[in-house]
């Protein structure tokens, strides 16, 4: 749920900046740093306490997952910079929208099998399904060339 929040507070306080002044930025440069900061936010997780947690997530068909996670956490920090930078935006929300739909399974395997996060449980499959689509539509959107005076 943090890297919700994270999009949606971040997203509303960089519109409430492009109101203030429309030359700084518009509704999509803020949500490009939002899907970023919730990437960065995201990423952290794998190589902080919550690591051990992550490496259970995914599933057990996959080999070296201690690899996975590291690897995909790598990626998500190269897609938040990625995403802010106009010229590579509208390639970098198809590859994480592609990264989140790859990274589906562990919430799937997470959930059925009663995986913990920081002592919590995982979010039921339902919810996650649900977010999951959110972020989706959050990383094509801002990397989609949009004019900007919409």
């Amino acid at each position: 749920m943090v890297p919700f929040i994270v999009l949606v507070v971040s997203f509303a306080f960089f519109c409430i900046i492009g109101l203030l002044n429309p030359l700084l930025m518009d509704w999509q440069t803020s949500l490009r740093i939002a899907v970023a900061l919730m990437f960065l936010v995201t990423a952290s997780a794998h190589w902080g306490k919550r690591r051990p947690d992550l490496i259970k997530m995914v599933p057990p068909v996959l080999p070296n997952p201690k690899f996975i996670v590291s690897i995909t956490g790598v990626l998500e920090i190269i897609c938040s910079i990625g995403i802010v930078i106009p010229f590579t935006s509208n390639i970098t929300s198809i590859c994480l929208a592609i990264l989140l739909v790859v990274m589906f399974p562990a919430n799937f395997h997470a959930a059925n099998k009663n995986v913990k996060i920081a002592g919590k449980p995982t979010m039921p499959l339902l919810q996650r399904t649900i977010l999951q689509i959110i972020f989706i539509i959050a990383v094509i959107v801002a990397g989609y060339p949009f004019n900007s005076t919409l």
